[in-house]
């Protein structure tokens, strides 16, 4: 039976000494004592010493008779895994700790930390997609990595295979950060060796499991989580419909981030997540140029105590929307013509023509073929 307390979305008290780091991972480390249990815990008690002297009684009042809080030779080894590591335990309400991951209700409570913590003070965006990325995905992961890495944001991205592999490796000169699903000092996958000791050397490697842990498919959505709580915005390039990827979209959305996604053609399963994202209102991103716009726009607000409902988006006008299908539709024919092309006839801005070319193409009425190019479906 899990442990019951008041709520709160309140940073604990900070830490300021070994004893009382060494004290707050053993309260984390103690069993049903989670990131909200431990945050409500000492919120409650004071600090991580009352809140650790206090826990038997709770889990008592719980209903939990031979409750026994974690053994300090547990976390005596994880704190020498980390030293032999070179990790850096950071703990929520610390300077060190991310600010805008903190002021969220599900923020993890600790993070282990392997390389350059200086690039949490830099701007960030998340890019994540399918593991099995297309050739074009990677490129275009590539390609908006490296951009944005020259526009001065740091990548944020998961280490696993495909885009985020991609994204982590255009972005390794300018700053990248790989949050793992398992321990910090594991490896996963094997194939990512040498980029993760890449990015432990020049970029940065986060995780707030424990070290030696490997990762297991339960890790991932909390991941997740974290990925999109550092950033300013999340990009997706390729996602199936039920992917990693999309949760992170969703939890970016619950978090008030922005999220922009690549759009791609409606054949391609990889692609549907996008599409879908493009259709329920998410940025399209053809260049890096779209990233940098959007984010401009963009400040991530502290969530609030209390949920808020938010303000129903504008309604499109909808005669509107079908002047332009038509419009798209009487410009095209069998022979392709340039996207590009299409969009100076229309004389219309991209953003503009951008979301209703995507909606044609989701509906089967004109076909995107090599080189991009644009005609109608017979």
């Amino acid at each position: 039976m899990p442990v019951k307390l008041a709520a709160s979305t309140h940073p604990p008290s900070r830490p300021t000494t070994e004893d009382e780091a060494f004290t707050c991972l053993r309260l984390l480390r103690s069993k049903r004592v989670g990131p909200a249990t431990y945050r409500r815990m000492i919120r409650e008690h004071g600090s991580a010493a009352a809140a650790l002297d206090a826990l038997p009684e709770v889990a008592r009042a719980a209903g939990v008779s031979d409750y026994s809080i974690c053994p300090e030779a547990v976390v005596i080894a994880e704190l020498k895994a980390g030293r032999a590591n070179n990790a850096r335990l950071l703990l929520s309400g610390q300077p060190d700790f991310p600010a805008d991951l903190d002021a969220l209700k599900d923020a993890p409570a600790m993070l282990w930390a392997m390389g350059d913590l200086g690039l949490l003070n830099r701007p960030l965006v998340a890019m994540v997609g399918a593991r099995n990325a297309s050739s074009l995905g990677t490129r275009m992961a590539k390609s908006l990595a490296a951009e944005l890495g020259e526009a001065g944001f740091v990548v944020v991205s998961g280490l696993a295979r495909g885009v985020d592999t991609a994204a982590h490796l255009s972005a390794l000169k300018t700053g990248t950060i790989a949050v793992q699903a398992g321990g910090v000092d594991t490896i996963y996958p094997l194939e990512n060796k040498k980029l993760s000791e890449d990015i432990a050397r020049q970029g940065l490697r986060l995780s707030e499991m424990g070290m030696g842990l490997q990762p297991q498919a339960r890790h991932f959505p909390a991941r997740n989580r974290i990925i999109s709580g550092l950033s300013r915005a999340v990009v997706i390039v390729e996602a199936a419909a039920k992917s990693g990827s999309l949760i992170t979209a969703r939890t970016a959305l619950d978090q008030s981030r922005e999220v922009l996604a690549v759009p791609g053609h409606p054949f391609d399963a990889r692609s549907y997540g996008c599409n879908m994202l493009l259709r329920d209102g998410a940025t399209l991103v053809r260049n890096a140029a779209d990233v940098i716009e959007a984010i401009g726009q963009f400040t991530p607000p502290v969530v609030p105590d209390e949920p808020v409902i938010p303000a129903p988006k504008p309604k499109q006008d909808l005669r509107a929307v079908a002047q332009l299908h038509s419009q798209i539709l009487d410009r095209l024919g069998p022979s392709p013509i340039a996207e590009d092309q299409l969009i100076r006839d229309l004389g219309i801005g991209p953003r503009e023509a951008a979301p209703a070319i995507v909606s044609l193409e989701l509906d089967g009425k004109i076909s995107r073929q090599l080189g991009g190019l644009l005609a109608l479906r017979t």
